[in-house]
């Protein structure tokens, strides 16, 4: 059940769970109706892809039952998520890395938030994120490129990857996506640089948006 309040001004929800894959789609299903009744519509698919991949997580690193929660947090423009467990094992060293350790799950939590940690508590770990309110097209948009890079991954040389790290991996992918994009611009007989053009002018006109 929920255990909702206010403090200073800011709405707080907790929403206590087992580590188990049946428990994680209730678990995204509550945390969906709180954010309803916030009137946050507009970050809730992002808040529930960091709820399933932080809550999925758990199961897999601290163990099939254990007891977590995820804490829900308005605060002023941002929407912070944590995810209490009783493991003090730490999933990365720094916030800025994102290996195969973390798995995917942290690296799409890096992505999605405009901040994020992990941080020891009195009876394991918490790890948290926040999210800007407003920028939900940007985050879904952030999650497709990622999709995008990992697909375009499995299509490449794999092997020449490996010892790397996973940021590492998707930077130099990026890179090479984006140079075929430019290949298949000049071999359709159009200028890359007039495509390199406008993606920078789409790019800046959205954030000048958001």
């Amino acid at each position: 059940m929920p255990i909702s309040g206010t403090t200073d001004g800011q709405l707080r929800c907790v929403l206590p769970f087992s580590a188990a894959a049946v428990e994680v789609g209730l678990l995204r299903h509550t945390a969906a109706r709180q954010l309803a009744r916030w009137g946050m519509p507009a970050v809730a698919d992002e808040a529930m892809v960091i709820v399933t991949e932080l809550a999925a997580n758990v199961v897999k690193h601290v163990g099939d039952g254990a007891a977590a929660a995820l804490v829900l947090e308005w605060k002023s423009d941002r929407l912070r998520l944590e995810v209490h467990d009783r493991s003090p094992a730490l999933p990365a060293a720094k916030k800025t890395e994102c290996d195969d350790e973390c798995g995917r799950g942290l690296h799409l939590v890096a992505g999605l938030a405009a901040d994020w940690g992990v941080i020891l508590t009195a009876v394991g770990k918490a790890v948290w994120c926040e999210i800007p309110l407003g920028t939900g097209m940007g985050c879904r948009r952030i999650e497709r490129a990622v999709h995008v890079l990992e697909t375009y991954q499995s299509a490449g040389d794999a092997p020449r990857r490996q010892g790397r790290s996973r940021e590492a991996s998707l930077d130099e992918s990026a890179v090479e996506l984006i140079a075929d994009l430019l290949r298949w611009t000049a071999a359709r007989g159009h200028d890359p640089d007039d495509f390199l053009d406008r993606a920078q002018m789409h790019y800046e006109s959205e954030t000048d948006a958001a």
